[in-house]
This record gives C-alpha cells, structure tokens and sequence, in this order.
C-alpha cells in the first residue's frame, strides 16, 4: 500500500468529482436511485494504485453533492467464482432490494461469467449469490464481461460486452421475468472494427460496458453506448451508436460517434434517476506515468455526473447534473469585450477549480488560455478553429513536467455563429461542454505552476475573437466520514 502523506495538499487531486481518499479506481459501476438515495459504486484497488485486487467501493448521495461512503460493496470471494476480482457490472432497484450484477474474475477462466449480490439494508452490506447468474458465454465469443441490467416494462433485460471470433465487437441480450431466470436472446447489436473521424481511435473489436438509453419519447429509438477495446491495445474510447431497436435487435440509423472527443474517459455508466432524468458517469484515467500516481497515492477519477438525453434530430447530449450549479462559490471572473490580433487580453485570475461559462465569435482561429505558470510558459488551450469547423483543446504546453502526457483533441463545432461553452476545471481534469450541440471533451493535465492561475483571451494575426466569460470557483463535494468498516479496509496491508 501506498505511504503518500495524505495530510499536505495535492495540487492535482479533484474536489468537485468523486474518488476515495486514496488508492486506484476505474469504471463507475452499481449506478442506481434505490431508497432515496443515487447509490454510485466503481471499481477499487483497497491496497494500492494499480489495476488489482478489483473490489467495488461505494457511495451514496440524497443530492450528488453531499456523499456519504458506504463500506466496501464487494469484495472477491477466496475459492469462489470471483475470487479474482468483482469486475465491471451494474445495479439495479427491486423493491427493497439493491441487487449488483457483476463480471466474476477468475484466473482459470478467460471469460467473466455474471454473478450477483443482493443488498437488503440500502447498500450498506451485500450477500453474493455464490453461484453463476450465467454461467457460460454463447460460442463464438473470444471476450464476454460487463453486464447491464434495466426493467423494461414488465421484463427485465441484461447486455453483456463480447466480441466475437469473426472479428466484431457485440453486444449480447438476456431477457428475465424475475431477476433470477435468464434467457439468451441472441446478439443485440454487432459491428466490425472502423475508424471514427480523423485520429487513430475506433469502435473496437470488443465492446466492454454495454449500457443502454432509451428515448423519452416511447418511440422505440435509443442509443446504444459501449468502450471500445481491443486485444492489442486494450481500452481506447466510448462510443454511442443511435437507432431503433426491433424484435430483440438493435440497428444503428447512423454512423458511431464519440460519446466523449477527449482522450480521458472510459466505461460510462447510466442511472435512470428520478423524474425521467438519466445521469452518466465516466471514469477518466490517469494521464501521466504509474510512478507519479503511485508517489501522490492515488489514480483515476469519475466524471462529473451528466444528464444525458436523445434529441429528435438522433444527437446525444450531455451536460453537467443541474444540481451541480449549488457548487458554485465566489463568482471569480466577469469579462466581456473584444481581443484583436496579435494582442491578448487578460480576463482575471481563477483557483485551480473553477466553472466557467463562455460565449465565443470569431471567424478565424482564436479562444481561450489557461495560463498556469506566472511566467506564461505553461498553459490549456481552447481555441475554435472555423476553417476546420472544430473545437481544439491543446493540452501540449499544459505541464512543464515531461511525465505528463501532451497531444492536441478536437470536437465538431459550428461555424458561422457564437459557440457556447461550459468548461469545468478541477485540479488535474477539464470537462469541456459544448452547450449548443451537447458534446463533451475530457481530458487530464498536471500543471506545475505555484502562483495563480490566469484566463486570457487571445486571436490569430489579422483576426478577432468577441467574448463574454464568467468563472466561479468550484466548491468541494461534502464527503461525509467514512464508516470505520470501509476505513479498516482500505487500510489492510498489501
């Protein structure tokens, strides 16, 4: 176990997104609104920051802004059909019962059968259920893991991730009277491995995290939202494949998109939340070397919670849970004008979290700049890029620390009109919404600078940017003492 010294500050750790203390985390999981309270779980190394020892921490909110740990929801069972691991799955709300479907890891096995675990006292303690909800995969999978279950009228229905030995990634459907009885269906959805837009990500040739979003509306339509994964590479990017679903088969009405533009969220989850909201969570990665992560103590974090909905026009959209406008503290900046050419324009100073809301024109290239260092050599840029029609994030001057990763991130962005923006910066994560069409960009940087940090509005030579920004400071999460079970264990040795 890590013996970081977890009482000075950590200039990059969040305090508006959700994590323990310390320790690795991955994938949200066990995302559900059970007995008043938005239950959200993830996967979670007690012992260390490294991808093992896979247990499922826990959390619950009544508001998403006040959480409470619960102890440690699952924990691998020694001899058992986990014993390995409790891997990626969900949770769904059955009267009194919180029950958790889960990928159980073994090493003598290269697939993740489905188990569960049941919860009769609002999360705080789980039974497994020992045996193998489903205990084989259909033949021809060469990957099989991640459940998700949702009720769908008066059935039940499940998705679990495969890919299959021809090469496609898939999606595999269950259907249950009761939450004990499963029936295969058949394939939900497949698809061969192509690329999505311009850089070097695809649709994969597995698909982990199967989670499916219907339409408001009743109309059929849904979005089918999956990680992309390949045996080669491993984890690449989220992807949202919009259509109609027809006797147990899911067609896809266009072409996959990115869920997320950036290079820093994976595995989002869904929770349908009261009032016919659904809310999604990601998990975003470490984006700098294991050793500095295991030095601080601590890696990944989950995303901002995001409502998320199908427009009529097919687009997905997304957008920070209204709830988290509470966070706003001290309104930091107000700033509204006009930069010309070569000669930039000082907006204010910010904390190291803030959220912001930016309304940008300009018909050449111009944007935003968070500078982080006083002497301006280190800096996050966001810029619109018209001749491009994109929106460009440009994290490569973002840490003069040459363990951080760099590299340049774009997202589609109207032309010929003003771009809204919501931008929320937290630490060592920037979440950058695109309000007018509902994107979204994550993405981590590990600035190095000690003095205050700066917005600073700046065009091309021969060009203008017209502006409107306002920033608050970002107020923490209340994270209420966690119980002495989930503290014993986090604390156990390696």
């Amino acid at each position: 176990m890590s013996t970081a010294p977890f009482d000075r500050p950590d200039p990059h750790r969040p305090v508006g997104h959700l994590r323990p203390p310390r320790n690795w985390i991955n994938d949200p999981n066990g995302l559900a609104f059970h007995d008043g309270h938005y239950h959200v779980c993830y996967q979670y190394n007690p012992y260390g920051t490294r991808h093992e020892n896979m247990h499922w921490g826990h959390f619950r909110s009544p508001d998403l802004l006040s959480w409470e740990p619960l102890p440690i929801a699952l924990s691998p069972t020694a001899g058992g059909e986990d014993a390995d691991g409790c891997f990626s799955g969900n949770a769904v709300s059955d009267g009194d019962r919180l029950i958790a479907f889960y990928s159980a890891c073994r090493e003598d096995r290269w697939h993740q059968p489905v188990t569960a675990a049941t919860s009769r006292d609002g999360g705080r303690t789980f039974r497994p259920r020992g045996d193998l909800v489903i205990p084989e995969p259909p033949g021809g999978c060469t990957m099989y893991r991640d459940p998700y279950v949702w009720r769908d009228g008066t059935r039940w229905r499940m998705l679990v991730g495969a890919a299959l030995a021809d090469g496609r990634g898939a999606a595999l459907l269950y259907e249950s009277p009761d939450l004990e009885t499963w029936t295969y269906r058949g394939p939900f959805c497949t698809g061969t491995s192509r690329p999505l837009g311009s850089d070097d990500r695809y649709t994969g040739e597995g698909w982990e995290c199967p989670q499916y979003l219907p339409a408001a509306d009743g109309s059929g339509r849904g979005a089918l939202i999956y990680s992309a994964w390949d045996p080669h590479d491993g984890p690449r990017c989220s992807v949202a494949l919009v259509g109609h679903e027809t006797g147990g088969v899911f067609e896809a009405d266009a072409a996959p998109v990115l869920l997320d533009h950036g290079p820093d969220c994976y595995a989002p989850a869904l929770l349908r939340a009261p009032g016919g909201r659904w809310l999604l969570w990601g998990w975003s990665w470490e984006a700098r070397e294991e050793d500095w992560a295991a030095q601080d103590g601590w890696a990944g974090t989950l995303t901002l919670p995001r409502e998320i909905s199908l427009a009529q026009d097919g687009s997905l959209h997304q957008m920070p849970a209204a709830e988290l406008l509470a966070l706003r503290g001290d309104h930091t900046v107000h700033a509204q004008g006009r930069a010309v050419g070569a000669d930039p324009v000082e907006l204010g100073e910010v904390g190291r979290s803030f959220d912001l809301t930016a309304r940008l024109e300009t018909s050449g290239e111009a944007g935003l700049r968070l500078i982080t260092s006083t002497d301006g050599s280190e800096y996050l840029d966001i810029r619109l890029d018209p001749a491009t029609g994109h929106l460009v994030v440009d994290r490569d001057r973002a840490s003069l620390d040459a363990r951080a990763r760099g590299g340049s991130y774009r997202m589609p962005c109207p032309a010929g009109r003003p771009v809204d923006l919501r931008v929320v910066v937290d630490h060592s994560i920037a979440e950058i919404f695109l309000t007018s069409t509902g994107q979204v960009l994550t993405l981590r940087f590990y600035p190095t600078g000690q003095g205050p940090w700066r917005l600073r509005a700046l065009s091309a030579p021969g060009e203008s940017l017209g502006y409107a920004v306002d920033a608050w400071e970002l107020l923490p999460l209340v994270i209420k003492d966690p119980s002495s079970d989930a503290e014993r264990l986090e604390r156990r040795p390696a």
